[in-house]
């Protein structure tokens, strides 16, 4: 028996409707969209620049568009969502405390950010940090003062910082808000008062394969070497579980123009009809995160998306091929671009300071329309009035000119 056979677009699509991404929203966001955008890609990813919207915010409005970042930070207040280790540091819906409960128990086995001899060393300071929080409640790291200035007259992070970072990965503080993005932490034991690890445990293994099968719908379709990057698994047997998965019906195999095998979930299975037919549509026009799901896996995106990305805000200005933080641009299934981009808050100015399109991409009607209304959006919900354009393609500067201004909406 054949299997589908769905074209690169095809597959591309389907990956984007699993990741909240195939066509603008119907209807206006609500406070309550985003723990589903959430548990929709299953984790997001934190990261703290701020020269245009925060990474976090910024990958939700890409899917939901013009909503209140305000949303994200009562959901982590209220007790929805969750801080831990993931792919990196993320956001988690809080019923998954069940799935990395096991990883804080374990923290020796989480590389650089857990450090045993410190914790091992500070011991005693360390509990009278936690009986502190204990009698006194919720701390930050900005609450207690800095000892001294470290070598090259660097400032050192403060050893409550160091402690506070320990307890977090070893799981007996949560980070209960944000308040200026800076975590608030508080005892594990009042935050989750019903959890039992006796009881409620999983085992690792256990967790794990949940992990990839979250893995694996939000993905939507995928090839095996994908799936254990999603959550930075190590060493788990992935073809083994999938050819069980495939089995139970919990994933389909398919052909794929240019990238051969690939395997659908279940979850998207009502839509393959129409993806085998080139009726799966995308529709949507959008900034990306640097650390946006789609993206993130720099193999992955070179593979589904011919998008060859590398972050460069690490990298020494000379160097720098394209910018500082340079956000992928979307336009109907296809990553057509990238721009370097700040945001003037003072001033209420977004400026492009670069925009590339990838080679072979040229600016019709569609793609200049469609770019010019997801910067608009981009801009208008981070409170710009105006945006300003600085080297962007000849074809592009001719139409939109130098920059333009912004009706805010009532």
């Amino acid at each position: 028996m054949s299997l589908p056979y769905l074209t690169l677009q095809a597959a591309r699509n389907l990956h984007l409707a699993a990741q909240g991404l195939l066509n603008k929203p119907r209807r206006r966001a609500r406070a309550s969209d985003i723990i589903e955008t959430i548990s929709q890609m299953s984790l997001l990813q934190i990261d703290t620049i701020n020269i245009v919207a925060r990474s976090p915010y910024l990958v939700l409005f890409s899917r939901l568009g013009q909503y209140s970042p305000g949303w994200l930070d009562e959901a982590l207040a209220s007790g929805k969502l969750i801080e831990y280790w993931a792919h990196e540091a993320c956001f988690l819906p809080k019923e998954d405390f069940a799935l990395v409960r096991h990883r804080m128990l374990q923290p020796e086995n989480m590389g650089w950010k857990y450090k045993p001899d410190w914790m091992a060393e500070h011991a005693e300071e360390i509990e009278r940090l936690l009986a502190h929080i204990a009698e006194n409640g919720p701390v930050r790291s900005a609450d207690f003062e800095h000892p001294h200035k470290g070598a090259g007259g660097w400032w050192e992070w403060k050893p409550h910082k160091k402690h506070l970072e320990g307890l977090f990965t070893s799981g007996q503080v949560m980070v209960i808000e944000r308040r200026n993005f800076q975590r608030v932490y508080d005892l594990t034991t009042r935050v989750m008062p019903d959890w039992n690890d006796e009881l409620n445990l999983i085992q690792q293994q256990d967790a794990e394969r949940q992990m990839l099968e979250n893995s694996a719908r939000s993905l939507g379709i995928f090839r095996p070497e994908w799936l254990a990057d999603y959550y930075r698994l190590r060493r788990v047997p992935v073809k083994a579980i999938m050819s069980e998965w495939e089995l139970q019906g919990k994933i389909v195999p398919v052909q794929t123009e240019k990238l051969g095998e690939m395997w659908v979930h279940s979850a998207l299975l009502p839509l393959l009809p129409r993806a085998e037919q080139n009726k799966l549509k995308a529709t949507h026009s959008a900034v990306l995160s640097p650390f946006d799901p789609v993206v993130w896996d720099r193999a992955r995106a070179q593979a589904l998306f011919d998008f060859s990305y590398r972050l460069e805000c690490y990298t020494p200005a000379a160097k720098r091929k394209y910018g500082y933080f340079v956000l992928p641009l979307l336009h109907r299934g296809v990553l057509v671009g990238r721009m370097d981009a700040k945001m003037h808050r003072k001033r209420s100015e977004l400026e492009i300071i670069s925009l590339y399109l990838e080679e072979g991409i040229r600016p019709g009607i569609s793609l200049t329309d469609g770019l010019h209304g997801a910067l608009t959006e981009f801009a208008l919900w981070q409170g710009a009035s105006r945006i300003a354009l600085g080297s962007i393609p000849a074809l592009l500067a001719a139409v939109w000119g130098s920059g333009w201004e912004i009706t805010p909406r009532s």
